[in-house]
């Protein structure tokens, strides 16, 4: 009987203690993000004199002024550009590797996918200075390029390691059918393996998109000209070296953090779909 007096617990009570912990756990993750929009609204004296009051008045002052002195139009450009550039290269690199893994068979292939995943575990400082010298032998420092480079090597391991599973989880008689139909390697791949494989690309490219997004040490050491900065590099011209501007700080970084945050609700069902989809067929 002891054994077995949990079972008589209702589900309710069992379910509610988890919840509440669950809730306690978004409000410690989440204020911080509500702190800093409200702190845009406020002014550097309110932030310090009442940093948890709620702003006397609601005005986008600083959202303006933010937008206006701190270039946030020109950095939002560039970190467009270098995300979507990435995130298209990343897609296409990465299915290709993952369909001629999961599909071809060549020598080598569990080395170089061994290779792959091996990546998802090594940290950037570990290879930074190789990197480094990669990217100044090609002379491509202060461009676009130092940037979206190594973006794309970086996303590639877990974006083929997740495509391969949704590549080995489709039958083979489709292709079959295919191929004796007269089709070939190309065109198995655009015309069927890739409409079927569209939740895995969603999930790949939302996770390369935030990744890309909010990336900062190598936006930080390999960009130097004002007008290639991206939107988290450039975010540090609010704070000076004997004073910060916390005000039209906070509201900066709500201007460049909201979109993400929107883009992200609005998938996430996509992602929840794409990984689950995925580990069940893996």
């Amino acid at each position: 009987m002891t054994g077995v007096w949990w079972k008589k617990v209702p589900k309710k009570a069992v379910s509610l203690p988890i919840y509440l912990f669950l809730l306690l756990l978004t409000v410690i993750y989440f204020y911080p993000m509500v702190w800093m929009v409200i702190s845009g609204f406020k002014s550097n004296m309110s932030i310090f004199q009442q940093p948890f009051a709620l702003p006397e008045t609601i005005s986008f002052r600083n959202w303006t002024e933010a937008w206006r002195i701190g270039r946030i139009s020109r950095y939002t450009f560039n970190s467009v550009t270098v995300t979507t550039v990435t995130v298209f290269f990343v897609l296409f690199f990465s299915s290709l590797a993952a369909y001629a893994f999961a599909r071809i068979k060549f020598r080598f292939q569990k080395l170089l996918q061994t290779c792959l995943i091996v990546g998802l575990f090594i940290p950037i400082h570990s290879y930074f200075i190789a990197q480094n010298t990669i990217i100044r032998f090609f002379n491509i420092s202060d461009t676009y390029l130092s940037l979206i480079f190594p973006y794309i090597a970086m996303g590639m391991p877990l974006a083929v390691y997740l495509l391969i599973i949704y590549f080995r989880s489709i039958p083979k008689e489709i292709e079959e059918s295919a191929v004796m139909d007269g089709a070939g390697q190309l065109t198995i791949y655009f015309r069927i393996m890739l409409p079927i494989v569209t939740p895995g690309f969603a999930t790949v490219g939302i996770f390369t998109a935030l990744a890309t997004w909010n990336e900062f040490l190598l936006a930080l050491l390999y960009i130097q000209d004002p007008n290639l900065k991206t939107l988290t590099v450039g975010m540090l011209g609010f704070s000076g070296r004997h004073a910060t501007n916390y005000a039209l700080l906070c509201a900066g970084l709500s201007i460049i953090t909201i979109p993400m945050i929107a883009v992200y609700f609005l998938f996430n069902k996509k992602i929840t779909a794409g990984l689950i989809e995925g580990a069940v067929k893996g």
